[in-house]
């Protein structure tokens, strides 16, 4: 039997990360597991008082934040398995959710990532991730297989390959990162999985989803407002996974399209709703791209 790490990143959010593991301690059945929760430069450090309430698992503090690939990262590195399951704080786990991801990546020695589908947590017969379609290298975009609609069991039986896993929830063959590496932290946030999927596959392994497999995640179901921290690294990110993964003359397709249609559009968007500080956000990630090269290595958001 593979054994299986349980890998959690807690940033400022102590109660999330309680209620996951008392989530993972009620559902899973799953003999050979290890959990690290890693503190990702959490104001307070509440790693004394869990090492008392959870003294099976593993916590490793940064004093710094290192964003979501830094965190994990910095999980993976101390991980002790054939299989590292990367799980966001603010998910709970169904019955047999590992179970039934190890027994694909068991009779399948192709595939490198997967994840679960994923169902909104307040909401649980709502999708939010059912795969994702391939990326159009030429506009940057993709889209969510599933989201928002009824599960009435229309993606279980397709299990199989997906453009992307889910940053929320996906489970790694160590072997996959041995050979594509860990995943890009230059990202900090948003598109770092899916970088990261573009390197597993190049390393020969498929990427896959097991919709028989669920999780729910606490994310809202209305987004709202995009976050000024949102806006600049989805900007800036977008155009960094271009860059780093498409073909010479599609990069050129997406420029021309970014900067002629896409950045009109949006600030003309912006100014016309009022919300100037996130035009200013988009063109800051932007204009990141313009003063970066494609491997340097970010560790904050307040980098210029």
């Amino acid at each position: 039997m593979k054994k299986v790490t349980i890998i959690t990143v807690n940033f400022n959010q102590p109660l999330l990360t309680e209620l996951f593991l008392n989530s993972v301690a009620a559902s899973n059945t799953y003999p050979s597991i290890e959990i690290i929760v890693v503190d990702n430069g959490s104001h307070e450090n509440h790693i004394p008082t869990w090492q008392s309430s959870y003294p099976e698992v593993r916590f490793i503090r940064s004093e710094k934040n290192l964003g979501f690939a830094g965190g994990n990262n910095l999980g993976m590195r101390e991980a002790n398995a054939e299989y590292l399951f990367l799980v966001n704080n603010d998910t709970e786990f169904s019955a047999g959710l590992i179970e039934s991801l190890v027994s694909v990546l068991d009779s399948r020695p192709k595939v490198g990532a997967i994840s679960p589908k994923i169902l909104y947590f307040d909401e649980p017969d709502i999708i939010q991730y059912a795969g994702f379609t391939k990326m159009n290298m030429n506009t940057g975009r993709n889209h969510c297989i599933g989201q928002m609609e009824h599960d009435i069991g229309q993606y279980d039986n397709t299990t199989g390959p997906t453009g992307f896993v889910h940053g929320a929830a996906m489970m790694i063959r160590k072997e996959a990162i041995n050979k594509a590496g860990l995943m890009p932290e230059l990202f900090f946030l948003y598109y770092e999985e899916m970088d990261w999927c573009e390197k597993i596959r190049k390393a020969g392994f498929e990427i896959w989803i097991e919709p028989k497999a669920k999780i729910y995640h606490k994310e809202s179901m209305s987004v709202g407002k995009k976050s000024l921290l949102k806006e600049y690294f989805m900007c800036r990110n977008r155009i960094l996974f271009i860059r780093r993964n498409a073909p010479w003359f599609s990069r050129i397709i997406f420029y021309f399209h970014f900067l002629i249609l896409v950045t009109p559009r949006n600030l003309l968007g912006y100014l016309l709703t009022g919300i100037k500080a996130h035009a200013r956000q988009f063109i800051r990630g932007i204009l990141w791209n313009f003063r970066n090269g494609t491997e340097s290595r970010v560790l904050g958001y307040e980098e210029s």
